[in-house]
């Protein structure tokens, strides 16, 4: 378990409880005044000189704070809620911070007990706790936003409506921006929708009550709906970008055309609409319509000049074209641009360099990624590059070095290790690595199915069979454990009936999978139904003319007499993949 990373506030609870007594005196510390963070304390003296407005406000604030004596007790609890953090023990220290905020009602307790129960995935707990922090902080427009947003995860509407409705007295416009955001997570999407047609009926001239009305109504599936308000809110507000971006994804859901059309009408009407033409732009891509979207990108460049996020999509379209000069030019200015994610910009550099065949430049951009989503890939790039180079130690010490900052990148990391053996084909090796990281994460799918694959290299059918059947258990609908397993049982056993069976199963979760196509057709043949075998060869075939498809539908097709056909295939797969083993060992089967 992940330790809780608690803040310091009660970094002074422990000194002045060290210093007091045993049982409360009447002048014993307090609470609110325990409780205090250190850092105040050292900014005594400049508190003193600070504006009287600020001092009665403080002073104020803290009056309103329940006297509550400290003692020995509460320190008691306090420090055992710490310490359980601190050491991943969070299903203790979120009790014991539930059990200090029902008895102090203080609001910064109450607080702490709803941020430590929602890292505990306790949804009952973080409400409780957070009704506590809004009964004792009625002020607190964070206490109350947090509120309304655990009653409508929990779908619990009715409590949550005149929450929601006090806060859109505060501030309707960015009211209704959040309520829009909480809306697509909620399990009733037509009570949703409801609900927020009410609230919206008090704000008739706000474009971002009928925005937040779309959402919910597309979240419904009511598109109609949905677009009807997005053009209400453009008649309130022409040109306003979050319902054009909206108004072009619902439309996106059924038809990029139509997408593209909406957004070049409001273009040409808006022509500065920044967030639009990007979007615009992206969808062209995704629409493989490259030349438009150059131009599109072209333009935002031109436009919005130094702009990091503009350059870093046009940078990424040239390296998607192939275009690597341009591509490295546009995000080398990116870097330039102060970009909120260095790390990103870096990885594709990397992999730019690295198109160039410039391999230094490439581990140095590779070296550049210290964070995120990127790092473990990046880290995986820079060990491959080292591999390359022949310095295979310093390639595995980088990766044994590497720490992940969460579990999933310390399991990509192990795969990683065993990637860099396979070139080699050291397959001991492989199965000891993947072993040694399951040690570690016992349950992580990824490296049970990949030890499945070393396992069969091994001749260890046993394992491959644990293991897969693990995975399935683990993850229920994946096609390729089913495949995999329901393949080897088919190619390295007799018990066909068993591996049809699965292999159905994987066909039904991914009907059009080239591989899964080819092993149903190998199985067929190996139960001696040729022409079924044949019928889904040459579906895989076609979807995917692979080597190894192309030596089971040869072998299909000598079987049956047509000896003529399947050298042909044989030859003109070879011509393209010569190394391919499958391919060669079926040649020399088939020729003794």
């Amino acid at each position: 378990m992940t330790p809780l990373k608690l803040l310091p506030l009660y970094a002074a609870l422990a000194l002045t409880a060290a210093c007091g007594q045993l049982a409360p005196r009447p002048d014993a510390p307090t609470l609110a005044k325990a409780q205090a963070p250190a850092a105040e304390a050292d900014a005594a003296d400049e508190a003193e000189a600070a504006p009287d407005a600020e001092a009665e406000a403080r002073a104020k604030a803290e009056a309103a704070l329940p006297r509550q004596p400290l003692t020995p007790e509460l320190l008691l609890k306090f420090l055992v809620a710490e310490v359980a953090g601190q050491r991943g023990a969070i299903g203790i220290a979120q009790t014991t911070y539930l059990d200090l905020a029902r008895q102090t009602r203080d609001p910064r307790v109450a607080q702490r007990a709803a941020e430590v129960s929602a890292f505990a995935r306790d949804p009952a707990g973080a409400l409780e706790a957070t009704r506590l922090w809004a009964e004792a902080d009625k002020d607190s427009l964070r206490a109350q936003q947090t509120l309304a947003a655990l009653l409508l995860s929990e779908g619990r509407l009715a409590e949550a409506e005149p929450v929601l409705r006090a806060l859109l007295q505060e501030k309707p416009a960015e009211g209704f921006l959040h309520l829009a955001a909480a809306i697509g997570k909620m399990r009733d999407s037509a009570a949703a929708l409801e609900l927020v047609r009410r609230l919206a009926a008090d704000h008739p001239q706000l474009p971002e009550a009928q925005f937040a009305i779309a959402q919910a109504a597309a979240s419904a599936g009511q598109f109609d709906t949905a677009l009807a308000a997005l053009q209400k809110a453009d008649s309130l507000r022409p040109g306003w970008e979050p319902g054009a971006l909206l108004h072009a994804q619902i439309l996106a859901r059924t038809s990029n055309a139509a997408a593209l059309a909406f957004m070049r009408t409001f273009l040409a009407e808006h022509g500065d609409a920044r967030e639009v033409r990007l979007a615009y732009a992206r969808t062209l891509v995704s629409a493989n319509q490259f030349t438009e979207a150059r131009a599109e990108f072209a333009r935002l460049t031109r436009d919005f000049p130094r702009n990091a996020e503009v350059s870093l999509a046009a940078g990424l379209l040239s390296l998607q074209l192939g275009d690597l000069d341009a591509a490295h030019a546009l995000l080398t200015q990116t870097l330039e641009y102060n970009p909120r994610d260095p790390d990103t910009i870096h990885y594709y550099l990397g992999q730019t360099a690295e198109q160039m065949k410039r391999a230094d430049a490439a581990a140095m951009h590779y070296e550049q990624v210290r964070s995120g989503n990127h790092f473990v890939p990046a880290r995986a790039r820079q060990a491959a590059l080292l591999a390359q180079a022949g310095k295979h130690e310093e390639a595995r010490a980088l990766l044994a070095a590497t720490q992940g900052q969460n579990d999933a990148q310390n399991v990509r990391l192990i795969q990683a290790q065993a990637e860099l053996l396979r070139e080699s084909k050291a397959y001991a090796a492989i199965f000891d690595v993947l072993s040694e990281g399951l040690k570690r994460y016992p349950d992580a799918p990824d490296l049970l199915y990949d030890r499945a694959m070393a396992a069969e290299k091994l001749d260890r059918l046993d394992i491959l069979e644990a293991d897969l059947r693990r995975v399935i258990v683990l993850r229920p609908n994946d096609a390729q454990a089913y495949n995999a397993l329901g393949y080897t049982l088919a190619d390295r056993t007799e018990r066909l009936a068993e591996a049809i069976e699965l292999l159905d199963k994987a066909l039904a979760l991914a009907p059009e999978d080239p591989f899964i196509l080819d092993s149903v057709g190998w199985a067929q043949y190996r139960s001696g139904n040729l022409a079924r075998a044949q019928q889904y060869l040459e579906r895989a075939y076609k979807v995917r003319p692979d080597p190894e498809i192309a030596a089971h539908l040869g072998e299909v097709l000598w079987a049956q007499g047509q000896r003529d056909e399947a050298g042909k295939l044989w030859q003109a797969s070879l011509q393209t993949h010569p190394g391919n083993e499958v391919l060669l060992e079926t040649l020399r089967r088939l020729k003794r």
